[in-house]
């Protein structure tokens, strides 16, 4: 089972791209659709006021038939254990350190390969980057915003599909690509 922790930007739009993949997934994320969401989420105008992960099974079935599980809690240290017991990859599309703390924490005691996913402030580059060479950013002097007005859309969505690339390639023989993507260049690493 793929645990996809956070349906924000990143993590609403992977997803989608993984859609087609053989293998159950789960979602998890305590937010609610906002307006400003749909400028920059896989999120419809329907589901604005509605928990994040019941909107997108709503859209996932909607228009893919694609049954996926959705956890609407905030994940924290004491749940986390139930919340990922089943987890055969964790997918980290986070937006504050601490909580990725958390995750990576807990993937590391349990041997879990976990995809990160990142958004530089102002569009700067993204990252789809394995846990084993993934270090948190400090949150000290965060940048401009990149998910709040739409601008980025396009490089949210690309960045997305370079995570769902890692996560094909490791669902179908075990390899761990990460890509850095950035308005010019993409490079695998």
């Amino acid at each position: 089972m793929i645990v996809v922790v956070g349906v924000g930007a990143l993590g609403s739009h992977l997803v989608q791209f993984i859609r087609n993949e053989k293998v159950d997934i789960k979602v998890i994320d305590f937010d609610r659709v906002e307006q400003k969401n749909v400028m920059s989420q896989f999120h419809g105008k329907p589901g604005v006021g509605k928990n994040k992960v019941a909107a997108l099974q709503q859209t996932m079935d909607f228009l893919f038939k694609r049954q996926i599980a959705v956890v609407s809690n905030k994940l924290v240290a004491e749940n986390i254990d139930a919340l990922m017991r089943r987890a055969t990859l964790v997918v980290d599309c986070l937006d504050n350190g601490a909580s990725r703390k958390l995750v990576q924490d807990y993937v590391r005691e349990h041997g879990l390969p976990c995809l990160h996913g990142a958004l530089a402030p102002g569009g700067a580059f993204g990252r789809s980057i394995w846990d084993d060479q993934f270090v948190i950013d400090s949150e000290v002097g965060a940048g401009a915003a990149t998910c709040e007005d739409g601008e980025f859309l396009p490089f949210i969505a690309l960045t997305a599909a370079y995570m769902a690339r890692s996560v094909q390639l490791f669902l179908k023989d075990g390899k761990k690509v990460g890509f850095s993507i950035s308005p010019v260049s993409a490079v695998a690493i």
